[in-house]
């Protein structure tokens, strides 16, 4: 084949790698992360090996100093790390490889944020109904009673939606995800 030929075809398997880039970077609206994130995320995964922030910021046209703040924050989504290069004094960075996982922990960090601050406001609000119960006495009248009613049961609710989040984020951190969903299903179609 001549160089020309794989000159151009080099370049069109770099087009290929750009789309992979950019609908990384779509999805990952999805999770509620910013598509710079999912634009670095592909950049650095289709790379195969780690980057420094002067490779990204050179990829991306956008500035180092905001190259390690989309780095950082994909660090404290486990979606990426810092990895040592021998020989070399710059930070380098990798990105998780297999997809799978990288939904699970974009899954799973979010998640376990969300039931943290929804269960400590659920402590302080069921603080205030304790307060509340207190103050009405032994002998409330129809109405406050029915609107205390309600209101427990909606806290009840909420942390029975919050508590099943949190098992579910288990049923992913563990591994468990896979046997009620596996990856690849067997011969006959078949979920098991």
């Amino acid at each position: 084949m001549s160089k020309s030929k794989d000159e151009q075809l080099v370049k069109e398997l770099q087009a290929c790698e750009d789309l992979i880039s950019d609908r990384v970077a779509n999805n990952m609206e999805t999770f509620g992360v910013s598509s710079t994130v999912g634009r670095l995320l592909g950049i650095i995964y289709m790379n195969r090996e780690a980057m420094t922030l002067d490779d990204l910021a050179d990829k991306t046209g956008m500035s180092k100093t905001r190259m390690s703040q989309v780095m950082r924050q994909m660090i404290s989504l486990n979606i990426a790390e810092k990895e040592f290069v021998k020989g070399s004094r710059k930070e380098h960075y990798n990105v998780e490889s297999d997809y799978v996982q990288t939904f699970i922990s974009l899954f799973t960090t979010s998640w376990k944020e969300v039931i943290t601050k929804n269960m400590a406001f659920e402590r302080k609000l069921r603080d205030k109904l304790q307060d509340i119960e207190a103050e009405m006495g032994s002998n409330p009248s129809a109405d406050l009673l029915e609107k205390y009613q309600m209101m427990a049961k909606e806290l009840d609710d909420w942390t029975a939606y919050y508590t099943w989040i949190d098992r579910l984020v288990d049923v992913f951190e563990t591994g468990e995800i896979f046997q009620l969903a596996p990856l690849q299903p067997d011969e006959g179609g078949n979920k098991e």
